[in-house]
């Protein structure tokens, strides 16, 4: 099957430091495997979209001359596919309407399932999918095994808010599965999301995915560079100048200073992921 890996930012903000490794990682993975490579804006939450960081995406992945393999993606052109989806589940009682709120749950990590058999009706209430008391397991490429128990670690979990906003779990599950997706390299902070990614293609028939997580670039604060913790936004006048930073903390061999479309070309043919920095942390600091 071919290679076909993706790059999907969400909206919150302007692309950072740590937002370009995933994308430059993500890109010559692909490419080194003579795969294609997607571009793909995970817009579901609409309340928490940033004005203007939509744009700031669009003008980086043409500032660093990524050249994704196909149109662009937006997952808030796409509600009612992911509204389908839930519907089919329904059919199946995989999953039930929940009431209960943040409030009412207090400080309990793991769901207890208090609705789960209450049959409430499915409009204006959260819909949660049922776990199973079993384990999943994937082999990371870079992490190595990971298993989870999302029965005795999470509890049923939410597929769609009470306020209508669809799951990242569900919009990145149906994505993965219409696009084609074979491959997912992303930051080690959405490890712990994978097991629930693995569980609800399973209950849809989609085939499992290649996983790679990379460890994640810090602050000086000992915070991973996000959009919450105020991470700097990319200066794309210096694309070249942080394209060969990116890949020197990817621990690749060096790049010559060139165009990005250049620089990516040697990139690509020296890329080996053997050389990635190894845990889910990036040593020093970066802003």
């Amino acid at each position: 099957m071919r290679y076909s890996g993706r790059f999907a930012p969400s909206p919150t903000g302007p692309l950072h430091f740590g937002s370009l490794i995933t994308a430059v990682a993500s890109y010559c993975d692909a490419k080194a495997h003579q795969g294609q490579w997607l571009l793909r804006i995970e817009d579901t939450d609409i309340p928490r979209i940033y004005p203007g960081s939509e744009q700031h995406i669009l003008a980086a992945i043409e500032a660093f001359q990524f050249e994704p393999d196909g149109e662009i993606l937006f997952q808030k052109d796409r509600l009612d596919i992911y509204h389908s989806v839930i519907e089919q589940l329904r059919q199946q009682h995989l999953v039930y309407a929940c009431q209960c709120t943040r409030k009412m749950l207090g400080s309990n990590a793991i769901y207890p399932g208090t609705c789960r058999d209450l049959g409430l009706d499915f409009q204006h209430q959260a819909i949660r999918i049922k776990v199973a008391d079993q384990d999943i397991c994937f082999e990371d490429r870079l992490q190595g095994l990971h298993c989870s128990n999302l029965q005795h670690e999470l509890g049923d979990f939410v597929l769609r808010r009470r306020d209508g906003i669809i799951s990242y779990q569900l919009a990145v599950v149906v994505d993965d599965y219409l696009q084609g997706i074979t491959h997912v390299v992303r930051g080690a902070d959405l490890l712990d999301n994978t097991a629930r990614q693995i569980w609800l293609g399973q209950l849809l028939g989609y085939p499992t995915l290649n996983y790679m997580h990379l460890p994640l670039a810090m602050n000086d604060q000992g915070q991973k560079l996000s959009k919450q913790n105020l991470a700097q936004a990319l200066d794309l006048s210096q694309a070249s100048l942080l394209l060969q930073q990116a890949l020197q903390v990817l621990g690749q061999a060096p790049v010559d200073l060139d165009t990005p479309a250049r620089m990516l070309v040697q990139a690509v043919t020296q890329w080996d992921i053997q050389k990635i920095p190894k845990g889910t942390l990036l040593p020093g600091h970066y802003l």
